[in-house]
């Protein structure tokens, strides 16, 4: 077994700043520029704040809590808190005020910093109301202020604190699931879950320190935490941060990445703009586009045979120098490697992005296994997979009636995962940790709730989540997440829901494109593309029924939805119908729309 790299996140970020000292590490964009601050000025600002913290009194198994999002003091507080052996609980500024407040009081947490005054306002009062919490600091608060960043950096000059070096079993933070049908659970990661990760990833994919990475998954979230932030630091490599997800197209020019570390919705967008950007293309720039694609598409199918024809290579050559690149420019023109996680990514996405000349790697894993369990590499890729357990993990798939019985390959089953990746416990849940964690042929073992299945050369495909499963009055069962998936492939849908539990089919509600729709409206001659016009227009409801079925052409016949209705509200985190992680909440959305959803059987 190869000799792990290290040993905590403390051990990590000390050996990358003394290693890569006068590299780049985070380039952030002010004054319409990107500055970069360098691996020793970050060790330096870490130093700092875990100096300051100390005097604060934050010491071993004390919990420092985070509401930001992605920016360098991020970063610096989360190292600096491991420093001292205590525990970093991140939350997404997105979230609701309700929800810092559980999160903060569950987590019993000591210390909060927040990035803004917007936010300081609305938590200021928390210290009085929560038992635990003694201090807020406030990144962007005037430095004259006692409880600003700037003023935590010179207490830490002034009362400098040696880091500690935790060990592998100690705990290093708390990561709050999504929520999507329940109350958030505080998963409990110790320093021996993040680096055992961080070590696979070396194992299996060559990060090295010229690679950068446009950082805009929230590092609240477990995939952008590991699979970025710790194992792009522990290869001396660098992290253009994002402005926002709106300025992508323009950060991708500026930070030029040749990593990309995303969702799926991402991908998405990226297929659906290209898509959408070659029908208002001239004919002949169609064709080549299309063409190429083709090409693209027999050369894989060659590859993944394990042959190759001179002639498909001779005419890719041409579609990639004269099309592709062009397209690939658009991301900065070094875009390499794209990797994909926090839930399925469709084939037909994967295939067309690696069409295109940028490899996809799709991986799989949950908050609570740091998040890596499986993951497609270099030396082991399969479109359409999740690739296989990362190294010194284990997958099995099991009877979800009867866990202790292990499936074998080809059938559908629980996803169960076994390994140093393992979360410790769900914080002040032990019914919860009893329920997700148990003994499997001795060897402790985590129930993913995921439905998957294994073939016969180890690799991976997810077929559902069983929390999400539903039953139709006919006795079939459908797990809607994939499907929406694939019907939000549609240039004309943005979002859409599927419903149909103990009904006698599925019904739909869609949030459309309104931009698409209303483009297609004017050529129609529908005078009212108002979005309210739009969703009533007899005429829109029945195009967007023709993508429906267009795009459910390959479900089966009980999974297709019968009928639908169009809402002009997207599910969102300030209405409280998407977690953080753009998941569906959908017992609420069930509860605000159930009347719609109902009128849809009342129909017929």
């Amino acid at each position: 077994m190869t000799t792990p790299k290290f040993t905590s996140l403390v051990d990590m970020q000390l050996k990358s700043c003394e290693r890569f000292a006068s590299r780049p590490l985070f380039g952030t964009k002010r004054d319409g520029t990107y500055g970069w601050t360098t691996y020793a000025e970050f060790g330096a600002m870490v130093a700092q704040i875990r100096g300051a913290l100390a005097h604060h009194g934050v010491g071993k198994g004390d919990r420092v809590s985070v509401i930001a999002n992605n920016r360098v003091e991020w970063a610096v507080a989360a190292y600096a808190t491991y420093g001292l052996g205590a525990q970093y609980v991140p939350m997404y500024e997105a979230q609701l005020a309700k929800d810092w407040k559980y999160i903060l009081e569950d987590a019993s947490a000591k210390v909060l910093i927040v990035s803004t005054e917007a936010i300081l306002d609305d938590v200021k009062d928390f210290p009085d109301e929560l038992e635990a919490l003694e201090r807020v600091i406030c990144i962007e608060a005037d430095p004259s202020e006692e409880n600003s960043w700037a003023n935590q950096l010179e207490i830490g000059t002034a009362h400098p604190a040696d880091p500690y070096l935790p060990s592998e079993e100690e705990w290093a933070g708390l990561i709050y699931t999504s929520g999507t049908t329940g109350q958030p659970k505080g998963v409990v990661l110790s320093h021996g879950n993040f680096v055992s990760n961080i070590n696979a990833v070396h194992e299996i994919f060559p990060i090295s320190p010229d690679d950068v990475s446009l950082s805009f998954l929230p590092w609240a979230h477990s995939f952008g935490q590991t699979c970025e932030l710790h194992c792009m630091m522990s290869a001396g490599a660098s992290m253009g941060l994002a402005e926002s997800v709106q300025t992508l197209i323009d950060n991708f020019g500026e930070v030029r990445p040749t990593l990309l570390f995303s969702v799926p919705r991402i991908f998405n967008r990226i297929y659906d703009g290209l898509q959408k950007r070659m029908e208002d293309e001239s004919g002949l720039k169609r064709f080549l586009f299309y063409k190429g694609l083709e090409v693209a598409r027999k050369k894989r199918e060659l590859r993944d045979q394990g042959q190759e024809s001179a002639w498909l290579n001779i005419q890719y050559g041409f579609f990639n120098d004269k099309v592709f690149s062009k397209v690939r420019d658009r991301f900065g023109g070094r875009l390499k490697y794209a990797f994909s996680g926090g839930a399925a990514l469709s084939r037909e996405v994967a295939e067309f992005i690696d069409d295109i000349g940028i490899q996809v790697y799709e991986g799989y894993g949950l908050s609570e296994t740091s998040p890596i369990a499986s993951a497609n590499s270099p030396e082991a890729r399969r479109i359409g997979t999740i690739g296989k357990p990362i190294p010194g993990v284990e997958i099995v798939i099991v009877d979800p009636e009867d866990p202790q019985k292990v499936l074998p390959d080809g059938e559908v089953g629980e996803i169960v995962i076994i390994g140093p990746n393992v979360m410790q416990e769900y914080l002040n849940k032990p019914e919860a940790t009893e329920e997700a964690i148990y003994d499997l042929d001795g060897k402790r073992a985590f129930r993913s709730g995921d439905m998957g299945q294994k073939d016969t050369d180890g690799f991976i495909r997810i077929t559902g989540r069983f929390k999400e499963q539903y039953k139709l009055e006919n006795g079939k069962y459908v797990v809607p997440s994939p499907l929406e998936e694939l019907l939000k492939l549609s240039g004309f849908i943005n979002q859409v829901f599927l419903h149909g539990d103990n009904k006698p089919y599925n019904v739909a509600l869609v949030v459309p494109d309104f931009e698409a729709l209303a483009k297609w409206a004017q050529k129609q001659g529908i005078s009212d593309t108002s979005p309210e016009g739009l969703v009533k227009n007899d005429r829109c409801h029945a195009r967007i029924g023709e993508e429906l079925r267009k795009y459910s052409d390959g479900f089966k016949g009980y999974e297709r939805p019968q009928r639908w209705t169009l809402i002009i509200e997207e599910f969102s985190t300030d209405n409280d119908m998407l977690t953080p992680s753009m998941k569906v909440k959908r017992r609420n959305v069930l509860k605000a729309y159930s009347d719609l959803l109902e009128s849809l059987y009342d129909e017929g």
